[in-house]
């Protein structure tokens, strides 16, 4: 199991921030939701992770190449975003999750809030995907009830986020988990729409215009899939029980 190597590129001040942690889920929800928040609010990447375990490629982007796994840096908002295009290896989320709570206390900040999608058998509908939170704390927990989010009673939560959530029990650090629910076939943007929605509500002073994220739903779904076609050859397949996270 290989150490987690943060890079950074500029240095920010975090000191009660958030970290908001978008690593590849259900329908993709969370990447969505991550490359949407980067595309629209003013934001500058500040940090790369790297390791022996994380896959070997180069994300290319207006001609630049890009390490899959960036921090981003949202000085207006106070909140750092820390997104990864490709999945990772089972044994490299345990280490990626202590990289990321280092980073974060290290900065000060006040919470990590990681992104997630929950697998549905439902067909796409009018309605608005149902959406869900766990928090690590009752502080966190308490957050979530003021601000209106239903939280998940019973269920398992895997990878990086379930690291995440066990951490800040352990540590009394607060992790506010937003899961909502998503097609686990194909990459869901209709879903990406209520987990952006419930980080809106979760952290008001991000003031995210939905409008333009709900008209390019199916653009973004078809760049994203061809993203997972080209990474194919490079990242093996570890696919996720439909059980695993309810």
């Amino acid at each position: 199991m290989a150490e987690v190597e943060i890079r950074t590129f500029h240095d920010m001040d975090l000191k009660g921030g958030t970290v908001v942690a978008a690593f590849p889920s259900v329908g993709l929800v969370s990447t969505i939701t991550a490359t949407y928040l980067i595309s629209t609010l003013e934001s500058d990447q500040v940090c790369a992770l790297e390791s022996e375990d994380f896959p070997s490629l180069s994300m290319i982007y207006a001609m630049k190449p890009k390490f899959p796994a960036r921090v981003y840096g949202f000085r207006k908002h106070n909140l750092a975003l820390f997104i990864c295009e490709v999945p990772l290896p089972t044994r490299a989320h345990r280490p990626t999750a202590h990289a990321l709570l280092r980073w974060a206390q290290s900065h000060g900040c006040r919470q990590i809030v990681p992104l997630e999608g929950l697998p549905t058998e439902a067909a796409a509908g009018p309605s608005e995907p149902r959406l869900w939170g766990v928090g690590s704390t009752d502080r966190a927990r308490a957050e979530l009830e003021k601000r209106g989010i239903p939280q998940l009673e019973t269920g398992m939560i895997a990878g990086v986020t379930g690291v995440l959530l066990n951490e800040g029990r352990w540590r009394g650090f607060d992790v506010i988990a937003l899961l909502a629910e998503a097609r686990p076939d194909w990459p869901d943007a209709h879903a990406a729409v209520a987990l952006t929605r419930g980080l809106d509500t979760l952290l008001p002073e991000l003031e995210v215009d939905l409008a333009p994220l709900q008209e390019q739903a199916k653009s973004l779904e078809s760049h994203l899939q061809r993203l997972k076609k080209q990474a194919k050859p490079v990242v093996p397949p570890e696919p996720v029980p439909a059980d695993m996270y309810r």
